[in-house]
């Protein structure tokens, strides 16, 4: 059915949202969403022109950039031949996609299970990791977000775990921290050790025997970004490996491009006993996600059936969408991109702004993948208040740009695909907003 587009075509899909959309982690009556009708590469736009620069890659997942032609080619030619089949059938895409996938991952990864998306992901990563060693209780750290389902959202360290704590056992820790450090440390050697010793103990405390694994993004994400301090991924490795458990890392955000690196893990020399995906794979242009297992883990449903399937799990048309994706951003260099733009762009541009404006707390990140965290006080590092972050928020798409914006941070995190003037655009209007609310205007 073709949409009727008219002058009021904007207010028409504020209604009909207003309306008949129930949106998640809201308060319904209070929203005011915003109208999106197209994009392209790191913009977006409203059914009356108005353009964004989309610095938030929507929920930091469009890694390849809004109608990468290549990714719509792909999907519209699994549409002509076959646009779904059950799971259970053997699909040419679906194990294209599983190849492409596999030979990105360390040796000995060669089996994927594929998923809706990130959650799901982790859900069926704990359940792989419960069967195989038998064991219940799964570590994770209380700054994380591993989804919303039964098992993920109860992972989840953040606000969200609490009204939807109904699965068994899980524990959780504090991880590295060092602007805002648990454990007193005053360098990142320090904030590493103490945080890896505070781990042990709990390890210890709960029962080495207890724990089938620990949960862990490479680099938290909605969390703040928080670049694990040197030795801390190698140092958890060692105690899975020390009390005979097994470590997840979650690369549903981090992964595919966004610290530029295939995988996050890539650079904290480290390698994990499965790793869960989503977003960057595909950029969500149809819903993916997945688990990657290694062959010792895989093997222990030879034999066995494992306990755990989804109708969609493989659909066509998100296979298609990942083998066109992970094809173009090997042939267009655009990791390689992420890489260079965050070392020679964005990273020093954020570092120029914390300079200048008293409110950038800190400034941390990789690839396309940063924090600005915004305090009212550098001695205090009291964090800046919600209601000034949300006049932040607002004066930023007032000039055009679509932020993420979490607690008292801003994330910057383009597509991979974004440009040396992109970024420079974006950073004039931090710039612009940030001297703004400093003289009290905003």
């Amino acid at each position: 059915m073709a949409l009727t587009l008219t002058s009021d075509t904007n207010q028409q899909t504020l209604d009909l949202d207003r309306t008949h959309v129930f949106h998640s982690w809201s308060a319904q009556g209070s929203l005011k969403p915003l109208v999106l009708a197209g994009g392209l590469g790191t913009r977006v736009w409203d059914f009356e022109g108005t353009e964004y620069l989309d610095f938030s890659s929507q929920l930091v997942n469009v890694n390849i950039g809004h109608q990468h032609p290549a990714v719509i080619a792909a999907i519209k030619a699994q549409a002509d031949q076959l646009i779904t089949i059950a799971p259970s059938t053997a699909n040419l895409t679906r194990g294209e996609a599983a190849r492409r996938i596999t030979d990105l991952a360390p040796d000995g990864f060669n089996k994927v299970f594929f998923t809706n998306g990130g959650a799901d992901a982790n859900e069926n990563a704990i359940r792989m990791a419960r069967l195989h060693t038998g064991r219940d209780k799964v570590l994770s750290t209380y700054r994380s977000y591993h989804g919303n389902t039964g098992a993920a959202i109860v992972a989840t360290g953040d606000w969200r775990r609490v009204p939807n704590e109904y699965a068994r056992g899980h524990v959780h820790f504090f991880g590295p921290y060092l602007y805002r450090s648990e454990f007193w440390a005053t360098t990142p050697e320090q904030e590493s050790e103490r945080a890896l010793h505070s781990l042990e103990r709990v390890i210890q405390a709960e029962g080495p025997a207890s724990i089938a694994a620990i949960l862990l993004e490479s680099v938290p994400g909605t969390a703040g970004i928080l670049v694990p301090p040197p030795g801390y991924l190698a140092g958890v490795r060692a105690l899975c490996d020390r009390y005979g458990i097994l470590l997840i890392l979650d690369e549903v955000m981090a992964g595919f491009g966004r610290t530029g690196r295939w995988f996050a893990f890539e650079g904290y020399g480290v390698v994990p006993d499965l790793i869960t995906f989503a977003k960057g794979v595909n950029s969500g242009y149809v819903p993916a996600g997945g688990v990657i297992i290694p062959d010792a883990i895989a093997a222990d449903f030879d034999e066995t059936v494992f306990p755990g399937g989804l109708t969609y799990s493989g659909h066509p048309l998100a296979m298609a969408s990942i083998v066109g994706a992970l094809d173009a951003m090997a042939d267009e260099g655009i990791v390689e991109n992420a890489a260079r733009i965050g070392r020679d762009a964005i990273g020093p541009g954020l570092a120029e702004l914390a300079q200048k404006h008293e409110l950038i707390g800190e400034v941390r990140g990789e690839g396309v993948f940063w924090a600005m965290e915004l305090v009212a006080d550098q001695e205090t590092r009291e964090p800046l208040a919600a209601a000034t972050m949300g006049r932040l928020k607002a004066a930023l798409v007032g000039r055009g740009l679509l932020p993420f914006v979490q607690d008292n941070r801003i994330h910057v995190v383009p597509p991979c695909t974004v440009t040396d003037d992109e970024v420079a655009e974006a950073l004039a209007a931090y710039d612009a907003v940030f001297t703004t609310v400093q003289g009290g205007h905003a």
